[in-house]
């Protein structure tokens, strides 16, 4: 048994397809028409044809789960955020927040709904710690990680 990749049904695969490649810099590496392969391995399938797949009607397919999300880090994280509110489409799940061990997230939907959360590398929040003058040892303590994990982080 081997995992392949997420499938994400979608609406209407340009809009979606435009979506991706405008808000997280996804491009199409294959493109079969109703299923759509992006880098990252993300798959998106449309409604219509999934569906036919899976045997059922309109009205027993739904988006706006709330139950899964795509993860994605961002080396640039402030940049993201500076792109992202001007894009006028987003509705947010929650503005950008902190997490206990520092990492800055936001999560939002993407156009059928489906959550997709970004967060800030993991490596810069280590290096953020450091410049602000926490040493290894402190930084390691602060991110709830091993001191090897940050000392990774600055070569």
């Amino acid at each position: 048994m081997k995992f392949k990749k997420p499938m994400l049904v979608v609406n209407d695969m340009e809009k979606s397809k435009i979506f991706y490649k405008d808000v997280l810099r996804l491009r199409v590496i294959m493109d079969f028409g109703a299923n759509v392969t992006l880098t990252g391995g993300v798959t998106l399938q449309t409604k219509e044809s999934w569906k036919e797949f899976i045997q059922k009607d309109d009205n027993e397919i739904s988006f706006n789960g709330n139950n899964s999300e795509l993860y994605f880090e961002e080396d640039n994280f402030d940049s993201f955020i500076n792109k992202l509110t001007s894009i006028n489409c987003i509705e947010y799940v929650h503005d950008v927040y902190e997490h206990k061990w520092g990492q800055r997230v936001v999560r939002f939907y993407d156009l059928d709904k489906h959550i997709i959360e970004v967060g800030e590398n993991l490596k810069t929040v280590c290096k953020r710690f450091l410049d602000s003058e926490l040493n290894v040892e402190e930084t390691a303590k602060r991110m709830d990680v091993p001191v090897k994990f940050v000392q990774a982080s600055i070569k």
